[in-house]
């Protein structure tokens, strides 16, 4: 097994769909410095991706307001942490329950891909009204092997992250 160093690597960027692929390629180029499998660089791209979308989809990008989103990728202590960082509306808290249901409907299964299944079976029977089917963040718990949480701090800014443990 290569050596594996501590480090992060933090980008800010546009809510532009343009800057995912941006995305994708300086989490590779950072994971590959850091002695990662490609195993682990593909599943972290696809994380990374799937938390840019999201925020650009769901952030808040406003006139005046604040028109960033923040992406890290931390590697320390045997996981490795992608996080993204947006800004929400204060009277977005439908969105923020829904995010919170998905996370905690995924916890509740023994395993990822129990969960995967699930929402592929809904997924298939079913595209839901609001154009949302709830894969990303099912992929990024089975897929990417990874635990999701989320906070909203004081400034409105929304914090998704996706922890992998490797060994």
């Amino acid at each position: 097994m290569p050596t594996i160093k501590n480090d992060t690597l933090t980008t800010e960027i546009k809510p532009d769909w343009g800057e995912i692929d941006h995305v994708r390629e300086r989490t590779e180029t950072f994971l590959k410095s850091c002695g990662f499998s490609d195993d682990i660089i593909h599943a972290l791209q696809m994380v990374s991706s799937e938390l840019v979308e999201n925020a650009v989809k769901y952030g808040d990008f406003s006139a005046g307001g604040n028109q960033k989103i923040t992406h890290s990728v931390d590697v320390r202590d045997g996981r490795i942490t992608v996080e993204v960082k947006n800004p929400v509306k204060p009277s977005d808290e439908d969105h923020l329950d829904r995010l919170d249901s998905q996370i905690q409907w995924i916890r509740g299964f023994q395993n990822p891909f129990e969960a995967y299944v699930e929402k592929l079976k809904e997924v298939s029977a079913k595209m839901l009204a609001a154009g949302e089917s709830g894969l990303g963040l099912v992929r990024i718990a089975y897929e990417g092997q990874s635990i999701l949480d989320f906070y909203v701090d004081d400034h409105n800014i929304l914090a998704v992250s996706a922890v992998l443990e490797y060994k």
